[in-house]
């Protein structure tokens, strides 16, 4: 993708959905770092799924604590993984009620410090809870940037590094979630929609035919 086609690319992201949000339900910073926590290799309506039975009697570190391991694995056990995820998510919980007031941390650091956070669900929470400016590669995300020619890498580091240096600043706190709804419904894995396709025009994928 030549570098005088990305504002237009998402320009037209931007006309489309003005102002993206994630998918995941979350009322708070906390409630959203478990549902991105849980989210690993599971889908977001999982996730919601799970959630929707989970907050509702323990959405803060220290009711999670008193629910337990057994009843946190009662509530998610419907996601994969459950229970590893339920004790990342509890052991997580010890260390915001006992070094950070109970709070979610807003540095980097202090984020991949926590059991089952790392660099991908830091950004995320960085970016949807805080406003940073950070880009956190999925497989979506990742797919999109080498199949575009936007941010091309051979692992998401590379993707990520990419991606800050080349989207311009006015679109960077909402690329995140641009890219990974234009992956997840338009540019799929198997089959991307390039007929349904509304940055088709900057694109350097070249599909041998636009049609279904």
């Amino acid at each position: 993708m030549n570098k005088s086609d990305i504002p237009h690319f998402f320009a037209t992201l931007q006309a489309v959905n003005p102002q993206p949000q994630t998918e995941l339900n979350y009322t708070s910073v906390f409630e959203l770092l478990a549902a991105v926590l849980l989210s690993a290799q599971a889908t977001d309506i999982s996730v919601n799924k799970a959630t929707r039975r989970l907050f509702p009697k323990a959405n803060t570190p220290q009711k999670i604590l008193q629910l337990g391991l057994p009843g946190l694995e009662s509530h998610i056990k419907t996601i994969g993984l459950f229970r590893s995820k339920a004790r990342h998510l509890m052991e997580t919980c010890r260390i915001l009620v006992a070094q950070h007031a109970g709070q979610v941390p807003r540095s980097r650091e202090a984020l991949e410090a926590l059991p089952g956070v790392g660099r991908k669900t830091a950004n995320v929470v960085l970016n949807v809870a805080f406003g940073e400016p950070t880009m956190a590669v999925d497989t979506h995300i990742f797919r999109l940037g080498n199949r575009t020619g936007l941010a091309p890498g051979k692992t998401p580091l590379a993707v990520e590094q990419a991606l800050l240096k080349r989207i311009p600043p006015a679109y960077l706190v909402d690329a995140h979630h641009w890219l990974i709804l234009h992956g997840r419904y338009v540019c799929q894995a198997r089959k991307p929609l390039c007929w349904q396709c509304g940055v088709m025009p900057y694109c350097s994928f070249k599909p041998k035919t636009v049609q279904p």
